[in-house]
């Protein structure tokens, strides 16, 4: 055995002193970042383990507590497993739960802004989208809206340009439209009410069977990809594009604003950072997806497509500027989130008509795509 001088020995003490009390600290700080956990409650419109939209909503949920490494503890609630889809905004604004994963647009009852937050007919594409809300003002519009409701929000996703809808009879002209009962949402169906439908409201797990009852004649959902697991072409055949009433909606991740304050800047910016993983993700998904479920739909399944007359497009704008008028008119916060809506709008819209619109139809032209 070494003998240790006394030199060394006081050494030794002093350094296993400092390894024991590293020791100590350490077993100390085990029980204080156990008790830095923050419990996350998400309730959500969509249903569980649903293609598309609803498998977004679960990786997005599960992505926040991995990049905080369990620091946020997240459980995720599907509709109607701890609320109703369309009570998801009342659970959050409450307290009751931390955060949803929602289309803004089903609160447009609760203020007529919130449409714009989802997209409203004759609306923004994907990139044009995220242009408005992250450098055209759009966020802080929303933070002001979402405020009134003790909210914050960003958006979570994008399942692109929509489409038309399933009809369970042939289209031509705007005429077909009148007493027709459709469920969709948003500015989307007041359009249609213009034209003498009856719109109908449904969370996603309630329209195939509303469809195959016949207590609705139509309904628009997403795209082929979310359309698909649907099971739509069962009871309708006919399968309309492009939807003018969705050209780019965006998911919601609205927080209790309350809540989100407390966090720390680590763990803001850490959900913020999921957020905008996830809205790159889902368009991704669902755009490699849409080829190729719709031949699905068209090869397997016998599906229809068809595409609205000029006359049924030229119908729509014309409901549209109608229903804008009257949104804007509800008070001065609509009015500027329109404002800067339409403004982004001819911005990124002019590029677009320059850019992206006609290289895609020469490429399709050249490609015979």
């Amino acid at each position: 055995m070494t003998k240790i001088g006394k030199m060394d020995r006081r050494s030794f003490i002093k350094t296993s002193g400092l390894v024991a009390g590293a020791t100590a600290a350490s077993t100390l700080a085990v029980p204080a970042i156990a008790q830095k956990r923050v419990e996350m409650v998400i309730v959500s419109t969509w249903p569980r383990d649903f293609p598309g939209l609803g498998l977004s909503a679960q990786r997005h949920a599960k992505r926040i507590e991995e990049l905080t490494n369990g620091e946020i503890k997240v459980t995720y609630y599907a509709a109607g497993e701890r609320v109703g889809a369309f009570a998801s905004f009342d659970a959050v604004a409450s307290g009751n739960a931390q955060a949803y994963n929602a289309a803004e647009y089903y609160w447009k009852g609760k203020h007529p802004g919130y449409a714009f937050y989802t997209t409203v007919p004759f609306g923004l594409l994907y990139q044009e989208m995220d242009a408005w809300i992250r450098y055209g003002g759009g966020q802080e519009l929303w933070d002001e809206l979402a405020d009134q409701f003790g909210l914050k929000a960003f958006t979570v996703g994008n399942t692109g340009v929509q489409m038309g809808g399933w009809f369970n009879k042939e289209m031509n002209t705007a005429a077909d439209f009148k007493g027709l009962k459709m469920r969709i949402p948003g500015l989307g169906g007041d359009v249609l009410a213009k034209l003498g439908a009856s719109p109908v409201s449904l969370p996603g797990g309630q329209i195939y069977e509303n469809l195959v009852s016949g207590a609705i004649d139509a309904t628009e959902w997403v795209g082929p990809y979310n359309d698909y697991f649907m099971k739509f072409y069962e009871a309708a055949k006919y399968y309309y594009y492009p939807g003018f009433h969705e050209p780019g909606s965006a998911p919601a991740f609205g927080m209790n604003k309350s809540w989100w304050s407390k966090l720390s800047k680590t763990h803001q910016a850490i959900i913020q950072a999921a957020c905008n993983e996830e809205d790159g993700r889902q368009m991704a998904e669902t755009t490699y997806n849409n080829g190729i479920y719709l031949e699905k739909l068209i090869k397997d399944h016998g599906v229809k497509l068809k595409k609205f007359s000029d006359e049924i497009y030229d119908s729509f704008g014309k409901a549209t500027a109608a229903v804008f008028e009257e949104t804007r008119s509800h008070d001065k916060l609509t009015a500027k989130i329109y404002d800067s809506f339409a403004a982004a709008r001819k911005n990124v819209g002019t590029w677009t008509g320059y850019a992206d619109a006609p290289y895609a139809d020469e490429r399709n032209r050249v490609l015979k795509l």
